[in-house]
C-alpha cells in the first residue's frame, strides 16, 4: 500500500452533513462508503445547482475506479439508495443519482417529469478545478473555512484575474494580511481603473477603509 505523504496547504474543503456521521457506525459496506463519500465530494465541485450523475459518469472518473470494480459501484450506489443517502431517477440510460437533501428531492421530481434530461446525465460533471486564489489565500493569509471559500469564488467572478496577486503582494508588503483589505483594493481597482501605476493610491483605498468606523468588525485574521 502506497503511504500517503499528508495533506497540504493548498486544499479546498468539500462540506458533509453533520448527519453523514451519525451514519458511520451503520454502513458495513465499503462500496456503499466509497460512493457516498465521493458523491459528496463531486456534487460540492459541480458548477450548476442541478447536481447529479449517471453510473457511467462516476465510472469515467480514474480516481474513483482505480479502487473499485465497476460490480463495486453498482452495489455501493444500491445500497447508498436502499438507505436513502441518495436518491435514484430511472432512465433508459440506467438512471441518476442525486443526494437525498431538499434541493435533491425537488430536482429528482423535475427529473422524473423530465426523462430525456435524466438520461442525458448532467451537463456539468467534470469537478471545478482549484483556482490560484485559494493558494495566494493560503499562502498570505491562513487556512481557508467554507465560507471564506465561498467569498473567493464570489471575488474570481468580480475582478480581474490577474489583479489578485499584485493585491495580495500589496497586503503583505504594508503587514496587512486580512482579506477585507484587499477586496478594498480589488473594489479601487475596478471603480477607479487599474494600470499598474496606482499602487500606492490603492494602499490609500485600502487604509481608508480599514480604519473607517467600521473597522472593529474587521477581523484581521479573515
Amino acid at each position: 500500500m502506497p503511504t500517503f505523504p499528508g495533506f497540504t496547504s493548498s486544499e479546498t474543503f468539500t462540506q458533509i452533513p453533520d448527519s453523514f456521521f451519525a451514519l458511520l457506525g451503520q454502513i458495513d459496506d465499503l462500496d456503499e462508503l466509497k460512493v457516498t463519500l465521493y458523491l459528496l465530494w463531486r456534487f460540492e465541485h459541480m458548477e450548476a445547482r442541478a447536481r447529479y450523475l449517471s453510473p457511467a459518469q462516476m465510472a469515467e472518473d480514474e480516481g474513483l475506479m482505480r479502487g473499485m470494480t465497476s460490480a463495486g459501484l453498482s452495489r455501493g450506489l444500491e445500497a447508498a439508495t436502499r438507505r436513502g443517502t441518495l436518491l435514484k431517477v430511472e432512465s433508459d440510460s440506467g438512471g441518476v443519482f442525486l443526494l437525498n437533501s431538499p434541493l435533491g428531492r425537488a430536482l429528482a421530481e423535475a427529473l422524473r417529469q423530465d426523462p430525456e434530461r435524466a438520461a442525458a446525465g448532467s451537463p456539468s460533471a467534470p469537478p471545478r478545478s482549484r483556482s490560484n486564489l485559494f493558494k495566494l489565500y493560503e499562502e498570505h493569509i491562513g487556512p481557508l473555512t467554507p465560507l471564506m471559500v465561498d467569498a473567493l469564488r464570489d471575488a474570481e467572478k468580480e475582478y480581474e484575474a490577474e489583479w489578485f496577486a499584485e493585491a495580495f503582494t500589496i497586503a503583505v508588503t504594508r503587514n496587512k494580511r486580512n482579506w477585507k483589505y484587499i477586496e478594498a483594493i480589488l473594489k479601487r481597482w475596478k471603480e477607479e481603473g487599474h494600470e499598474g501605476k496606482d499602487r500606492q493610491d490603492a494602499d490609500k483605498a485600502a487604509d481608508r477603509y480599514t480604519k473607517s468606523k467600521f473597522a472593529g468588525f474587521i477581523n484581521p485574521d479573515s
